[in-house]
């Protein structure tokens, strides 16, 4: 996956595949609250694009309700401060809707699958929270999410619970480069660095690029602080 620090290029999904699990399940009574309040997301995200709102990430959890909803209070909220900083690297702060560099465009169809490209070629670039790319990303997310990406990628930049939604299926069911999803990395205590491994790892871990690595750290330290957790242990890769 390439990198982004402020979504200059796609990343999250360029390199995973087919969604490896479906939504999963937490109690009526763990979905009642998220542990980011609006004026803590505010405070992370001081100059964000008006398209990212937080009512739109309340609404789109229910799609994953396990999502900041797994664990004891500590772990929900390290989950929650992890899925926001990567969230924020990718891009820049939620200033950034669909991936910056248009030269990109064109690369993220992979023409070889049965579905081929219908919105066109140059359709599947980076959208959204974590700035899903590739036709057969939009395909599998579209799956999971009941709802037809493959035909209609734009409406990841035009609806913002869709954004979000497809934002914690990659979060929650691809592994990505890594050997477990980012939710998993967190509800475990494998540690942050694991969720960095699952969204770019190809290009960030085992001293690759660790300038965008470290800026997802340091983005992760300060959102757990805001969140009142400790950031826990393992957090590079």
């Amino acid at each position: 996956m390439p990198t982004a620090a402020s979504a200059s290029t796609s990343t999250s999904a360029s390199a995973s595949a087919e969604s490896k699990a479906g939504p999963t399940h937490a109690t009526a009574a763990d979905q009642a609250g998220f542990v980011v309040s609006k004026a803590q997301f505010g405070r992370m995200f001081p100059n964000r694009n008006q398209f990212y709102t937080y009512e739109a990430l309340v609404g789109a959890m229910s799609a994953y309700p396990a999502f900041a909803h797994t664990g004891n209070d500590q772990v929900k909220r390290r989950e929650a401060a992890a899925f926001l900083a990567n969230v924020s690297h990718e891009t820049g702060g939620l200033r950034h809707v669909v991936e910056q560099n248009t030269a990109n465009y064109p690369t993220y169809c992979d023409a070889a699958r049965p579905y081929g490209c219908p919105a066109g070629r140059a359709a599947y670039y980076g959208r959204g929270p974590l700035q899903l790319s590739w036709n057969f990303n939009y395909k599998a997310a579209g799956d999971a999410l009941h709802i037809d990406l493959l035909h209609n990628p734009d409406l990841i930049q035009t609806n913002p619970q869709v954004a979000w939604k497809t934002a914690l299926w990659y979060w929650n069911t691809q592994t990505g480069p890594g050997s477990m999803t980012a939710h998993q990395a967190i509800v475990t205590d494998a540690g942050f660095g694991q969720t960095i491994r699952s969204i770019n790892g190809a290009v960030e871990c085992n001293g690759r690029n660790t300038a965008e690595m470290k800026d997802r750290v340091d983005l992760y330290q300060r959102f757990a602080q805001i969140l009142g957790t400790s950031p826990g242990t393992n957090l590079t890769c």
